[in-house]
């Protein structure tokens, strides 16, 4: 139970990691923002289908496992679709100025639980190594979405400080959650098939619905299907080395 929390309070603080550009440069590239969250989606897709879903199925059958997808899929989508309706301020700015920087804090908050249900899960599957692969999928990820956050904070004046804490805000969810999710799953093993299905269905809604796009906005489609190449088949490596 500490070594699950402890791993996802690293994917968390890697979160932190993507304000560093700004503390040599005013904005970091696109391109660079881009690429980067191309390769983190690829790891994720290859976490989601070929660890989550596979392990999924041999734990359970089909039916479970598709449930879960789609249920994980209903609550991501529900989830940023509530989010994106509300009107909040952040600090001093106006409505216009806040609306950016508070729809990618909220969306990646809410986009963090999944994660966290994810890495308690994997745990739970009493494979240390499987946890361990998940929890790194996700830090590679945080590193993009740590810089996406830092943007728009960054271009309206606020400290680099202030865009570290905010980025590490929005991966609070990884240890809140993944504790709970590790104890419910093993003490209800039947639960196992339906919640893999679950965390991997709401990674890959994130994934297209959230994480491509973002990509493609920022740098080309070549370079964007050569990132999410590139760490699909890098997740297969370390799945691979894992033995997995």
């Amino acid at each position: 139970m500490f070594e699950v929390f402890w791993v996802a309070l690293l994917t968390d603080l890697a979160t932190g990691l993507g304000v560093v550009p700004f503390a040599f440069f005013k904005r970091a590239s696109d391109r660079w923002s881009g690429v980067t969250t191309a390769v983190a989606s690829g790891m994720m897709l290859s976490a989601s289908v070929f660890a989550l879903a596979d392990k999924a199925l041999r734990r359970g059958n089909a039916v479970e496992v598709i449930v879960g997808m789609i249920a994980g899929a209903a609550f991501f989508a529900g989830s940023a679709n509530l989010v994106s309706t509300r009107r909040w301020r952040l600090g001093q700015w106006n409505e216009a100025s806040s609306r950016q920087s508070i729809v990618v804090i909220a969306t990646m908050f809410v986009h963090s639980i999944p994660e966290g249900v994810a890495i308690g899960v994997g745990y739970a599957t009493g494979e240390v190594r499987f946890g361990l692969l998940l929890a790194i999928a996700i830090a590679v990820h945080n590193i993009p979405e740590g810089t996406a956050v830092a943007l728009p904070l960054r271009a309206n004046g606020a400290s680099l400080w202030s865009c570290f804490w905010y980025a590490i805000l929005t991966s609070v969810p990884q240890p809140i959650v993944a504790v709970p999710a590790y104890l419910l799953i093993s003490v209800a093993q039947p639960l196992l098939p339906a919640s893999l299905g679950f965390a991997g269905g709401a990674m890959i809604f994130l994934v297209v619905s959230e994480l491509l796009p973002e990509s493609f906005a920022r740098c080309s489609k070549p370079a964007t299907a050569w990132g999410v190449t590139t760490g699909l088949v890098a997740m297969l490596g370390f799945t691979a080395a894992l033995g997995l």
